[in-house]
């Protein structure tokens, strides 16, 4: 279970969910796509590359604890400007089970924590050019984006993930 504002949908996306699971997608009022939640995925990442770490927002997420790990909210991206010069840094927002990075640079982006019977992810992708109605994309940079409305309701809801029971 999760909370979201009443003018925010949830679409069913189970064709598209891994066997067992679930996928679901959440829209704003405004039916911009804001996250998806997926549970029983299947992970398994290899860090061929570091890139510079910038961490927005972190919160951690006692109620979600398995095995003695508490997954984070976080608000996370890497520059990859090396490669892309012309696009934007990804940076996304969900919860993770994986620890911070200790130093400036960290692997690709991939946010999952454990969530029975297997893996899971609860998690958006911040698009600056994708921007909150009303703003132009050079207003919506990832910092000023932490202080609007639909940021704090997106870290709300994400963070409001529960078991059912």
């Amino acid at each position: 279970m999760f909370d979201y504002p009443p003018d925010w949908t949830v679409k069913d996306r189970a064709r598209e969910a891994a066997p067992g699971g679930v996928f679901i997608e959440v829209l704003t009022g405004a039916r911009k796509s804001i996250a998806t939640l997926r549970t029983n995925i299947v992970t398994k990442a290899n860090c061929t590359r570091k890139l510079p770490y910038a961490l927005m927002d972190s919160q951690e997420l006692p109620a979600l604890a398995r095995n003695g790990v508490k997954p984070r909210f976080v608000f996370e991206g890497r520059d990859d400007h090396e490669s892309y010069p012309s696009r934007p840094a990804p940076l996304s927002y969900g919860i993770t089970s994986a620890p911070l990075p200790a130093g400036p640079s960290a692997c690709p982006i991939f946010q999952f924590f454990n969530w029975p019977p297997g893996v899971a992810a609860f998690s958006g992708v911040y698009d600056p050019l994708l921007t909150t109605p009303g703003d132009t994309p050079d207003v919506d940079t990832p910092e000023s984006y932490t202080g609007t409305e639909e940021y704090d309701s997106l870290r709300q809801m994400i963070t409001s993930l529960r078991p059912a029971d």
